[in-house]
């Protein structure tokens, strides 16, 4: 009885081989990850100098096998250091949830484009932006709208975004 508690303990603690092996990998996905991030988003991360120069190094292996042994040896070194990967996961998790939102506003704007540059709806998106975007020149909008609905100017089509984004902002 003591042994068949003690054995299950030890799954659900996950100290096995295959939880060890998981774990691992998921190190691993991590650091591979933290190779791939923008340029500028490496100074929001909270690392020491030895692990910025590990990841630099990795960042600027350029062969395959190279490379992802460089991965392998990052993440290794993140796996000896509990608090820096979990305050790392946590910059990710900031940065993703960043990124969704920019995402976000990126494709509510392409459908205000989409409905202003569209006959039906353009009434309705013409108020949306007298009111959402109150610094935008309606105007000039317009006039935009006009030449995308007449000529399909492409020029005019992304002229329309580009205010938008402004007006945003």
């Amino acid at each position: 009885m003591e042994e068949e508690f003690a054995e299950e303990e030890y799954k659900t603690e996950g100290r096995g081989r295959s939880a060890k092996k998981r774990e691992a990998k998921a190190i691993e996905k991590l650091a591979e990850r933290l190779v791939e991030l923008p340029e500028n988003e490496l100074a929001n991360l909270p690392l020491d100098q030895m692990l910025m120069v590990e990841l630099t190094q990795a960042r600027q292996t350029k062969g395959h096998s190279s490379r992802k042994r460089e991965i392998k040896h990052f993440a290794g070194l993140l796996r000896r250091d509990d608090e820096a990967r979990e305050r790392l996961q946590e910059a990710l998790s900031e940065f993703d949830f960043r990124h969704g939102q920019e995402t976000q506003t990126h494709h509510d704007l392409e459908r205000l484009r989409e409905m202003l540059c569209s006959p039906e709806s353009q009434d309705e998106a013409l108020r949306k932006v007298a009111t959402d975007f109150p610094s935008v020149d309606r105007k000039a909008l317009q006039r935009l709208v006009k030449a995308v609905l007449h000529s399909n100017d492409k020029r005019a089509y992304r002229e329309i975004f580009r205010r938008l984004k402004e007006g945003q902002e």
